[in-house]
């Protein structure tokens, strides 16, 4: 797609032809401001255009709303993003033409675009969370609000991309990808506008005040902590946290005390609970429940594929131990399934948090894409879980995610997705993979610049298992390699052996992405995190400045600070030394 900026003229005129609004060629010249006669809302959606990629298609989202001579930034970006919505759902329509109309197309086929479809009604919902915020924000005041507005903005494009990723037909996917073009474009438009939000407030001298969030006010070098009678917390631990998580910690050190913590629904293969599969237990969640809905999974292999569906948010599930609680599977891309549709444990409601749990995959190397875990839930956290696989293992789609104390197995890309996603002080298994293949940690699919999305492992251990150890100089392992164009993975303060190439990281394919993507390594130690061999890409960023580092922290990166006190376990919003 042709990415359409701002032409200059000497060094001093800019131009912006913008036809669609007035119904004809407006030309602004800095050489001539006292002579400009463009009406109010001619200047308007030039102003709001005027950061974005796709300025054509950005003129056409405004156009009703500049019609109102009257209108302000917050009716013409809340038009921008209706005008989106209304794309989307045009290439919903589409897809089901496609499909009608295409001929021996097999069952994957078919899975893809059913799956095309119910990824485009999460951007869609995406984009009704932004509008939302646009509806009741002050416009002053929605700086505070813009880490959430990208955070949305981000996750529409990410399920737009995914829906596009899964078919597996060529000529199919250049239709599907056609008939997303305008809501691709449009949603890039609405990330670049909320990025500009300052500039563009500041052409229509609206002032923006102070940002008081303190995840983003202040750098946030490590949690406070103080003790009461329920333990040692995060000081902005609720009472109620505290007393839930003290009674969950009571349970895990007394295990023959009994149950301290009282849950909603207790799953028991053995049938000593209320349910003996998991998905019997979210069944029976409440329709239009409110508050925090606890589910207890029982030591036992449970051998199902469950979904936490959009419906079901706020629900900590917890089990015995990730070796104790196992829900396993073994479906796979080799099997006619669809990538995301062979996930063994899939998140959707928002609000998810696992603790004491394990998700596999037991498909093996030699079936391909064969994903363990799939997340899609937005202030998401898993806490001492264990996710095992080969290829595609953990897949982090959308929205921000935080993983702690847990254990991530794989070979090939098996941590990948286009969310925001920190994973802490956790053990990373790299596995023997099939004779011709190469190790791959992460493949990260950030595909506009934009999108404040990125995967980030701070405080790990990278290791080899033990089948692949005698062989770690014969079969090459890499941290990551780009999915995507802009694809972003920091690893920092984190340990990893010799088994890592000392390049680091592996090429897609070519030289595809190796100046735009963004790659870094901070204060790493071991054997394999030596850097003066690493790969010569522009990309690639040895940080040596802490307070770029800061960045990436859970505190500044995930806006930990507001949504990681309500998961109720440990962790730090900083860096860790």
């Amino acid at each position: 797609m042709e990415r359409k900026g701002k032409a200059v003229v000497g060094g001093i005129s800019i131009i912006l032809v913008i036809g669609a609004v007035v119904g004809c060629v407006v030309v602004v010249s800095t050489r001539n401001k006292g002579k400009d006669k463009l009406s109010s809302s001619s200047k308007a959606v030039i102003a709001m255009c005027e950061p974005t990629d796709y300025k054509e298609a950005c003129v056409d989202s405004l156009a009703g709303a500049a019609k109102n001579q009257s209108a302000s930034p917050k009716d013409l970006i809340r038009s921008a993003v209706e005008y989106t919505v209304q794309q989307v759902k045009a290439a919903i329509e589409k897809s089901g033409i496609i499909i009608k109309e295409a001929k021996d197309v097999n069952s994957t086929g078919k899975m893809a675009f059913d799956d095309c479809n119910e990824l485009l009604e999460s951007a869609i919902e995406s984009l009704q969370y932004s509008l939302l915020t646009l509806v009741d924000a002050d416009m002053p005041k929605i700086n505070e609000k813009e880490a959430d507005l990208k955070n949305w903005f981000s996750a529409a494009m990410s399920f737009q991309e995914s829906c596009i990723d899964g078919i597996p037909y060529e000529d199919l996917k250049k239709q599907m990808s056609e008939a997303m073009q305008n809501a691709e474009q449009l949603t890039s438009n609405a990330l670049a506008i909320v990025s500009s939000l300052s500039n563009i407030l500041g052409n229509f001298n609206i002032p923006l005040k102070p940002n008081n969030n303190p995840s983003t006010a202040r750098r946030l070098l490590d949690v406070e902590m103080e003790t009461d009678e329920h333990g040692t917390f995060p000081t902005w631990f609720s009472a109620a946290d505290r007393k839930l998580i003290a009674k969950q910690n009571k349970k895990n050190n007394n295990a023959g005390n009994g149950q301290a913590v009282k849950p909603n629904a207790v799953v028991a293969k053995d049938g000593s609970g209320q349910y003996k599969t998991i998905g019997a237990a979210l069944a029976a969640y409440p329709k239009g429940f409110q508050g925090r809905y606890v589910i207890y999974v029982k030591a036992g292999i449970y051998n199902e594929y469950v979904t936490v569906a959009k419906n079901q948010n706020n629900v900590f599930m917890y089990g015995d131990g990730p070796r104790e609680t196992m829900v396993t599977g073994r479906k796979s891309f080799a099997d006619g399934i669809t990538t995301q549709d062979t996930a063994t444990f899939i998140v959707v409601g928002h609000g998810f948090i696992a603790r004491g749990m394990g998700f596999q995959n037991t498909a093996g190397p030699e079936k391909h894409q064969a994903v363990a875990l799939r997340v899609q839930s937005d202030m998401s956290a898993f806490f001492n879980c264990r996710m095992d696989g080969y290829q595609d293992t953990l897949y982090v789609q959308a929205y921000r995610q935080f993983y702690r104390n847990c254990v991530i197995s794989g070979t090939v890309d098996f941590i990948f997705g286009d969310s925001t996603t920190v994973i802490q002080n956790s053990l990373i298994i790299v596995r023997k993979p099939l004779a011709n293949q190469k190790n791959t940690v992460t493949a990260n699919g950030r595909k506009d610049q934009r999108e404040s999305t990125g995967l980030v492992i701070q405080n790990c251990r990278i290791v080899p298992e033990e089948a692949l150890f005698p062989l770690r100089f014969q079969i090459m392992s890499y941290l990551g390699r780009p999915w995507k164009m802009y694809s972003r993975t920091v690893i920092m303060e984190s340990e990893f052996g010799d088994f890592i190439q000392p390049a680091g990281w592996l090429e897609w394919q070519g030289n595809f992405a190796l100046d735009t993507l963004y790659y870094a390594e901070y204060a790493n130690r071991g054997p394999g995190a030596v850097t003066t061999g690493r790969v010569k890409w522009k990309g690639f960023h040895v940080i040596t400045d802490r307070n770029v580092a800061l960045q990436f922290t859970p505190g500044n990166f995930l806006a930990g600070g507001l949504w990681l006190k309500g998961t109720g376990a440990p962790y730090f919003l900083g860096l860790k030394n």
